[in-house]
């Protein structure tokens, strides 16, 4: 995919997006073809280091064992494997740490105990940590390039329909930075296809509450698919009583 054209795609992107209230995350969805994820095989979950942090920092949470107490400061939370079994004793307790934090790490050697006491809650959520996204940790590591790590890393799945979605930053990112990030992680993605770019149907943008921006569309195409997609409005009653 070409550079110059993700670079009009966002353009057209913040063009067609309104001003909100909020700082809107920037989305890529990329819809693949001829790829049956519902077969294992075929499924995708991959994790892909982006060039550019996407502005929203991640909170982090590290579940360690004495080794790492102080090493391990460096992320926003410290669970201490001492403490474990009162979160084993009380399930809320790891609730609300799924309230207040994105990502958990976790200390390689007591994965087994993490498991136990954490696996039941996090698992589900796809919170469990993850060796393929860096998330368990050893003694010796450097930490502070973990922590810089993770806030540059995005997951791309497909697992239950032939669609990836995925957050490649946010809104008050320059366009550069954000078509880096969407252009790595197009990249990324293509050499674990079947077809590489042959098994993508196509890749649109969009941000929380804009209407999708196809890649390679231009802005007159855009205003008119837009125009054809707008919901028509229903007449009132006194506008069919005036009838």
């Amino acid at each position: 995919m070409e550079k110059i054209k993700i670079l009009e795609a966002v353009k057209n992107l913040r063009e067609f997006s309104k001003i909100r209230k909020f700082k809107q995350s920037v989305d890529i969805v990329i819809n693949l073809k001829e790829i049956n994820v519902k077969k294992q095989e075929s499924q995708i979950d991959q994790y892909v280091v982006l060039p550019h942090p996407k502005s929203r920092k991640l909170k982090i949470c590290a579940l360690v064992g004495s080794e790492l107490a102080d090493s391990a400061k460096v992320f926003d939370e410290v669970v201490l494997q001492r403490d474990f079994p009162k979160y084993q004793a009380n399930p809320k307790l790891i609730s609300d740490l799924i309230k207040k934090y994105d990502l958990f790490v976790a200390q390689g050697n007591i994965m087994a105990q993490i498991a136990t006491t954490f696996g039941r809650t996090l698992g589900p959520r796809g919170l469990m940590p993850n060796p393929k996204a860096g998330c368990v940790i050893a003694p010796g590591l450097d930490l502070n390039a973990v922590v810089q790590r993770l806030q540059r890393i995005v997951r791309l799945q497909a697992k239950k329909e032939p669609i990836i979605k995925a957050s490649i930053g946010s809104e008050d990112m320059c366009d550069e930075s954000l078509t880096d990030n969407i252009l790595s992680a197009y990249n990324s993605l293509i050499h674990s296809l079947p077809q590489e770019e042959g098994s993508i149907k196509n890749v649109l943008l969009k941000t929380t509450m804009s209407p999708a921006i196809r890649i390679g569309e231009d802005k007159k195409e855009i205003e008119k698919r837009l125009v054809k997609e707008k919901p028509k409005k229903k007449e009132t009653k006194k506008e069919m009583k005036n009838e």
